[in-house]
C-alpha cells in the first residue's frame, strides 16, 4: 500500500535531451529539424531529441551525442549544453525536463541531408511544437554572443579554410561586418590556425589566399579559445 501510494503521489517525470544542430546555408544560420513520427505533435517539424537511457548514457552529454548520431549520423566537433527546460505544461504527456544541447557542423557535412532532415533558416522558423522555438532562439543568441569573443565559428568551417572565408563565416553568424585588420589580428592572437605550406586558393577577383587548417589540438575537439574579435 505504501509503495503504491508513493507511486501515485509522485508519477514518473519525462526526462529527455534535445539538440539544436546549426550550420550555415546560403551564408545564413540554419537549424536541423525532423518530422515527429509519434504523438504528441506527430507530423510536426521539431528538434531532434529523445529519452535519456540510464543503462547506456553515463551523462546527459552522452545522451545528446547518442541522439545526435542516431538521428543524423553526425558526430559534431562541438556539442555544448545550452539550458534545461522543465515544467508541468511543456509536454501534454506529463511533467517533463529536457536538457538541451547545441551543436555546430560545417555545411559540407550536410551536403546530402540525412533522411527526413529539413534545414530551416533561423530567421524564418516554421511553427514548432513544445517550446522548441524559444530553444532555437536561445541557441542562436548564445552562439552570436560567444562569436563576439571566441573561436566558436571555426566549427562551422571545414578543417581547411582561408582567412577571407573564415571572416565571412563570422560575419554570417554575427549578422554584421567585421573590420578586416582587427579580424586578422585576433586570429593571430587566438592561435587556432596554422598555414598549410604551399597551399593557396585562387579567385578571379582577388590575389591568391593562403589556406590554413585548425591546429591539431582544435581538430574535432571541444576546445574554445576566448578573446574579443573587434576589440
Amino acid at each position: 500500500m505504501a509503495k503504491n501510494a508513493i507511486d501515485s503521489d509522485f508519477p514518473p517525470i519525462i526526462c529527455t535531451v534535445d539538440v539544436v544542430l546549426l550550420t550555415l546555408k546560403d551564408e545564413a544560420l540554419h537549424v536541423a529539424l525532423f518530422e515527429r513520427r509519434n504523438a504528441p505533435c506527430a507530423g510536426k517539424l521539431a528538434l531532434p531529441g529523445g529519452y535519456i537511457h540510464p543503462q547506456e548514457d553515463k551523462t546527459a552529454w552522452d545522451a545528446a551525442a547518442r541522439v545526435l548520431k542516431e538521428k543524423t549520423a553526425i558526430v559534431s566537433p562541438y556539442l555544448e549544453q545550452l539550458a534545461t527546460y522543465s515544467g508541468a505544461d511543456r509536454d501534454p504527456r506529463g511533467w517533463s525536463v529536457s536538457i538541451v544541447y547545441y551543436a555546430l557542423v560545417p555545411a559540407e557535412v550536410l551536403d546530402v541531408p540525412p533522411n527526413g532532415m529539413v534545414l530551416a533558416p533561423v530567421s524564418r522558423l516554421p511553427k514548432l511544437p513544445f517550446d522548441h522555438k524559444s530553444i532555437v532562439e536561445l541557441a542562436v543568441a548564445r552562439i552570436r554572443s560567444k562569436s563576439q569573443y571566441s573561436s566558436l565559428p571555426v566549427y562551422l568551417c571545414e578543417d581547411q579554410v582561408t582567412l577571407p572565408r573564415l571572416q565571412a563565416v563570422y560575419e554570417a553568424v554575427l549578422g554584421e561586418a567585421i573590420n578586416k585588420v582587427s579580424f586578422r589580428r585576433k586570429m593571430d592572437e587566438l592561435g587556432i590556425l596554422e598555414p598549410i605550406e604551399g597551399a593557396m586558393e585562387t579567385g578571379a577577383a582577388h590575389r591568391p589566399a593562403q589556406v590554413y587548417r585548425l591546429r591539431k589540438e582544435y581538430r574535432r575537439a571541444l576546445s574554445l579559445v576566448v578573446r574579443g574579435i573587434n576589440s
